[in-house]
């Protein structure tokens, strides 16, 4: 049976055309104004790999994006134009995923508060759009070409989250070992460094790495995250090679949560490890 990937907002919607229309717009500004996409996404506080995305029309540009790129690109109110008709359609999108990961991402789109451990790769929700291509081509049983694009098109999406607001609080312990695992080749490590570092000055955003030399740890199973949705208790989330566990007993999600606590009380400081990041990227 082929498998079909979550479609990303404007499929679901039918609005396809319209965020396409609107990626290649931009590229033509840009490149008009002769900015590459790094340099565009350092004036306005976005990574490359988010500009490709909305570009290519697999990420949903916000509303004050528009307004601020309107202005350094000289586009003379064309984009700010449009805001009106992206509002409609980030009013009427939704995400869409396989049936065993719904709960999970639905409780995830309406999260106050995400905590999340990683120990062997980094976060979907913190990846590059490099680092995640690199991740599913080298997954085996190896994925066709085609559900490979489908599947980092959906990571990205998904990183919408952190443009939310009210913006939902968010928390990440990373294993030093993680930093260190050099995914897709020193370039797209790089770039994966950068990305967290980011994210991790983000103001409602805590990084944190757990170092490889505690002598001490309170959890050395596989990583988990904790989400709280608006108006529900926490629950808890994980997958074990490639099988998903949504967690909503109490008493479970208790000793999951007082887990994360301990990690949380051993491992570095939010600026310590940010830090350390700046060292290792020093350092390639």
């Amino acid at each position: 049976m082929e498998e079909r990937r979550p479609e990303t907002p404007a499929e679901a919607e039918g609005t396809t055309g319209l965020f396409t229309a609107l990626g290649k717009m931009l590229r033509l500004l840009r490149e008009r104004r002769g900015l590459t996409q790094k340099e565009f996404g350092e004036l306005v506080a976005y990574g490359p790999d988010q500009i490709s995305a909305m570009e290519r029309g697999v990420r949903t540009p916000q509303p004050d994006f528009l307004e601020k790129a309107d202005e350094l690109l000289d586009a003379g109110g064309l984009l700010k134009e449009v805001i009106p008709d992206v509002k409609e359609a980030m009013a009427r999108a939704r995400t869409r995923h396989p049936e065993w990961y719904r709960s999970y991402a639905a409780l995830e789109a309406e999260a106050v508060a995400l905590y999340d451990y990683s120990t062997m790769g980094v976060l979907g929700l913190l990846q590059t759009e490099d680092y995640s291509r690199a991740v599913f081509t080298q997954r085996h049983p190896p994925l066709d070409e085609e559900t490979i694009e489908k599947r980092v098109a959906d990571r990205l999406s998904r990183q919408q989250v952190f443009e939310r607001w009210p913006s939902p609080e968010f928390s990440f312990l990373l294993e030093q070992a993680v930093l260190e695992r050099p995914i897709g080749g020193p370039e797209v490590h790089a770039g994966q460094l950068r990305q967290l570092l980011r994210i991790g000055r983000k103001r409602n955003v805590q990084l944190q790495v757990m170092p490889t030399g505690r002598h001490e740890h309170p959890c050395l199973d596989n990583g988990f995250t904790l989400l709280t949705p608006k108006g529900k208790e926490q629950v808890a989330y994980m997958e074990i090679q490639g099988y998903p566990r949504l967690v909503t007993d109490r008493e479970e999600v208790r000793i999951l949560a007082s887990r994360y606590g301990i990690i949380r009380a051993q491992a570095l400081s939010p600026d310590e490890s940010l830090d350390l990041i700046e060292k290792m990227l020093e350092g390639l």
